[in-house]
């Protein structure tokens, strides 16, 4: 299920990921799939804005503000 279209602050800085799948295991939304040996958005607008990828991310490489969508 898609939440809104198009208004997600979620943002992925994939030169930083070190591939540690922390961000799709936290994710309910399954909003994150690992491919390889990085972590990749596979659906932006399923992504609530929960802010629980980015507190988990171990090296700040995910950025989301929580609520504005």
């Amino acid at each position: 299920m898609e939440y809104i279209k198009n208004v997600v602050t979620l943002k992925l800085d994939k030169d930083k990921c070190v591939g540690c799948g922390m961000c799709a295991v936290v994710c309910a939304r399954e909003v994150f799939r690992m491919e390889g040996r990085k972590a990749n958005i596979a659906c932006l607008d399923k992504c609530i804005e929960c802010g629980a990828c980015a507190m988990n991310c171990p090296v700040d490489a995910i950025e989301v503000v929580p609520g504005v969508g």
